[in-house]
């Protein structure tokens, strides 16, 4: 076994500061979206991709794909978001093993009410504290992470 490509001071304190910065700004997503709206940032997540969605529905599997969560998470987070009234089930017209998620009425009402407070907390703890060009930067690193993890994730 070759020995490991340890991190200078420098990348050390670049991770550091990635891990402590990625984990408070969850956390003060998790509070905004609770207080506002009662729901998990995993949630939220699930209802604005059915809200982007043509018809605002999604099979259950891409879905988990597009919010980045297991199956059975998703199973989850539907179940809760379904006992509040914000998501139905329904069963797949192409494929009668497959389900779809459904946003409602009461689950886009939700949405409406707290988007702009979840934006300004984006918009207040990371994208007005960049320049254009720091933006581009971070797009340009994180999409490359995430190409380089979904890849390995799916070969």
């Amino acid at each position: 076994m070759s020995e490991p490509r340890w991190l200078s001071e420098a990348e050390l304190r670049t991770w550091i500061t990635f891990v402590e910065a990625t984990h408070l700004l969850e956390r003060r997503l998790e509070h905004q979206l609770q207080t506002d709206g009662g729901l998990s940032h995993a949630q939220y997540d699930v209802l604005t991709t059915l809200s982007a969605t043509p018809g605002q529905r999604m099979r259950m599997t891409e879905l988990a794909g597009r919010t980045v969560v297991s199956k059975s998470g998703l199973t989850y987070q539907v179940s809760r978001l379904e006992r509040a009234g914000l998501v139905r089930r329904e069963s797949c017209a192409t494929d009668e093993r497959g389900v779809v998620a459904v946003l409602t009425e009461a689950g886009q009402r939700l949405l409406d009410k707290i988007a702009p407070g979840h934006v300004d907390t984006v918009r207040d703890y990371l994208i007005d504290l960049m320049t254009a060009e720091e933006r581009a930067v971070l797009e340009r690193v994180m999409s490359a992470v995430r190409e380089r993890v979904r890849r390995e994730d799916h070969p």
